[in-house]
């Protein structure tokens, strides 16, 4: 298996680009990051860090990282564009609360089994798939309960 360094590398040669030390930063500082993130977030951790890129350089390197396989775009429900790393990482999907942004990642077997029989079934062949479960995390329905309370003896 090729290392995400090697894959992104054979893409930009594939494509007539360089794997420019700058891109090469971006990968690394990607390969930081624990959870879902923001370009913006991205460049703010780089320079906090004394990792000078620019930010046109950051985004069409996120743009290509995209295209290479190596990233995938998110935007959970109508907040802004986030990135995960999907380099090493397995197929997993996303519970998205509505009130604090908090996105939490899971993965069920039975779910994705039932998607691969639905394809059979109709004779379909997947490229991927995303799954977003929008709703409201536990630390939001303790919050909004402990407001309706309040609200309800205050009346």
């Amino acid at each position: 298996m090729q290392s995400p360094q090697e894959q992104f590398g054979e893409y930009l040669r594939r494509h007539g680009q360089k794997f420019t030390h700058e891109r090469r930063r971006v990968l690394d500082e990607i390969d930081r990051q624990q959870d879902h993130f923001q370009a913006d977030e991205l460049l703010s951790a780089m320079r906090k860090r004394k990792v000078k890129v620019s930010k046109a350089t950051l985004y069409r390197t996120l743009a290509l990282l995209v295209r290479a396989g190596l990233l995938r775009e998110e935007v959970f429900g109508e907040r802004h564009l986030h990135y995960e790393r999907i380099f090493g990482q397995k197929h997993h999907d996303h519970l998205v609360c509505l009130a604090c942004g908090k996105i939490e990642e899971f993965r069920n077997d039975e779910i994705e089994d039932a998607q691969e029989a639905i394809c059979k079934q109709h004779g379909f062949l997947p490229t991927g798939h995303r799954m977003e479960i929008h709703g409201y995390c536990r630390e939001c329905r303790r919050g909004r309960r402990e407001t309706a309370q309040t609200s309800n003896i205050e009346h």
